[in-house]
C-alpha cells in the first residue's frame, strides 16, 4: 500500500503562496502586535469607576470638597477613571456648564487614549483579505497560463494550481477574522466604560451642583436670620454645635463659642 504525505509546513505554504504572502506576513505581525498591545493597556489600567463615584458622592453629601480631592489624588494611576472625577471635582465652585465642558473634554482625552489603534486593526482587518484575494487572482492567472500553455491538460494541473493560488485567500481571512475579533471585543470594553463614566460624571455634577446650592442657601439663611444680633447673645442662646453650623461660613463676624478650658485664665493674669 503507497503511502503519501500530502501534508506541507507552514514555510512550504508560504512558497507556494507567491509574492503576495510576504505583504500578508506583514499584516499578520502588524494585527498580532497592536492586539496585544491595546490589551495589555486596556486591561491593565482599571475601569471600574462604580467604588470611586460612592466615595466621592459621600464626600460631596458631607461639603467635603477637599476630602474628596485628596481621595481622588491617592487613586493609583491605574484608575484612569479617577482623572475625569478629579476634574469635575477641582471645578466644584464653577458654574455647572464649566463643569460639563472640562469634563467632556477630559472624557474625549481618556477615550481617544483607550481608542488608540483601534483604527489600524480596523484597516488590517480589512486590507488583508483584499491582498488575499488579490494574490488568489494573480495565482489564477498564472495557471490558467500554464493550463493553456500544457500539451496535455488533465485535472491534476488545474486542480494543482488552484489550489496554490487559494493560499493566499486563506490567509488573508485568518488575518482579518484576528483583528476584527480584537477590534470588537476592544470596542465593546471602551463603549461599556464611555457609557458608565458618562452616567457617572452626570450625576456628580448634579450632587455637586445640589450640595452648592443648599450650602448657598444655608448662607443666605444664616446672613438674614443674624443680621443685626450680637454676637454674645448668639453664643449664649444658641447650643455649640447649632451655633457653628449656621455661623460656620461667617468667622470674620460669627467667631466660634470659646471651649470651657479656653475661657479659663491662665494663672498670674490678674495682678
Amino acid at each position: 500500500m503507497e503511502n503519501t504525505d500530502s501534508s506541507f509546513s507552514l514555510l512550504e505554504l508560504f512558497n507556494m503562496g507567491g509574492i503576495f504572502m510576504w505583504p500578508l506576513l506583514l499584516f499578520s505581525i502588524a494585527t498580532v502586535a497592536v492586539a496585544l498591545e491595546r490589551a495589555f493597556y486596556i486591561f491593565y489600567h482599571n475601569l471600574r469607576l462604580d467604588d470611586l463615584y460612592d466615595t466621592v458622592r459621600r464626600y460631596i453629601e458631607k461639603d467635603d470638597i477637599p476630602g474628596a480631592w485628596q481621595y481622588l489624588k491617592g487613586v493609583s494611576r491605574r484608575r484612569i477613571g479617577a482623572r475625569i472625577l478629579l476634574v469635575i471635582v477641582e471645578r466644584a465652585q464653577r458654574p455647572e456648564h464649566h463643569i460639563e465642558k472640562a469634563a467632556e473634554a477630559e472624557a474625549l482625552s481618556l477615550i481617544n487614549s483607550l481608542e488608540n489603534g483601534f483604527s489600524f486593526l480596523t484597516a488590517l482587518g480589512s486590507l488583508s483579505p483584499l491582498t488575499g484575494f488579490l494574490g488568489t487572482v494573480s495565482g489564477m492567472i498564472g495557471a490558467f497560463k500554464s493550463i493553456a500553455e500544457a500539451t496535455d491538460v488533465n485535472a491534476q494541473i488545474v486542480a494543482n494550481g488552484i489550489y496554490e493560488a487559494l493560499i493566499t485567500t486563506v490567509f488573508g481571512l485568518i488575518i482579518a477574522i484576528i483583528a476584527m475579533a480584537a477590534h470588537s471585543l476592544f470596542t465593546h470594553v471602551v463603549d461599556k466604560f464611555a457609557a458608565d463614566l458618562e452616567k457617572n460624571c452626570s450625576d456628580l455634577i448634579m450632587e455637586i451642583v445640589q450640595t452648592e446650592k443648599i450650602s448657598s442657601w444655608r448662607k443666605r439663611q444664616a446672613a438674614t436670620l443674624f443680621s443685626g444680633i450680637d454676637v454674645a447673645v448668639l453664643q449664649d442662646v444658641m447650643a455649640p454645635d447649632s451655633y457653628q453650623l449656621y455661623t460656620a461660613d461667617f468667622p470674620a463676624a460669627y467667631p466660634q463659642k470659646p471651649s470651657e478650658e479656653d475661657s479659663e485664665e491662665e494663672p498670674g493674669q490678674d495682678g
